[in-house]
Order: C-alpha cells, then structure tokens, then sequence
C-alpha cells in the first residue's frame, strides 16, 4: 500500500505495476500484501492498472483449480514486512 487509494501490485506476466483503488472499493473492502486482486490494465499506460475486484481465499482456490492462476501461486500465506513467513513470538515468564 503506497496510500491515498494505490498500491503496487507485481503483476503475473512479470511486471510490477501502479495502481488505483477505485471508488467502490475504497473504504469497502480491505487489500493486505498477498492478496489477489483483479487488474484492469490501462492501453495507453503500460506501468499503470485499476483494481477492479478482491478474490477471497475459497475464489482464490478455484481459480487455481480451473487452471486461471499459474501454479507457483501460494494462497493463505501470511507474509510479514520482509517477506519472511509470520512466527509467533514466544515468551518465557518463568525465566524473569
């Protein structure tokens, strides 16, 4: 999320793109890292898209299923800031 509606999305053909939020899903629906999200590219800006609609992880799995999303595609993978998986931190209160 870069705010005020955009983000950067790296795109499935290899291309990392800028994008807009647009209206009806701003405030509406909430996009983290590691989402799908539909695109709408632009023809007459290359580096630029719309995010046109959420998948949801159950919409996720059966495109993924039907063959639509390529199969290097990890869905329910939480990624921190730094692209490492989510650990729980663990505290040990006996030792204080």
């Amino acid at each position: 999320m870069l705010g005020n509606g955009r983000l950067e999305a790296y795109c499935f053909d290899g291309v990392s793109r800028l994008c807009h939020i647009r209206g009806k899903l701003r405030k509406r629906v909430w996009i983290q890292q590691g989402d799908i999200v539909l695109l709408g590219l632009r023809e007459f800006q290359d580096q630029k898209a719309d995010v046109i609609l959420k998948y949801d992880n159950e919409e996720a799995r059966s495109l993924k299923a039907y063959g639509e999303l390529p199969d290097n595609v990890q869905i329910n993978v939480d990624v921190g800031l730094e692209g490492d998986e989510l650990e729980d931190d663990t505290f040990d209160f006996e030792e204080i």
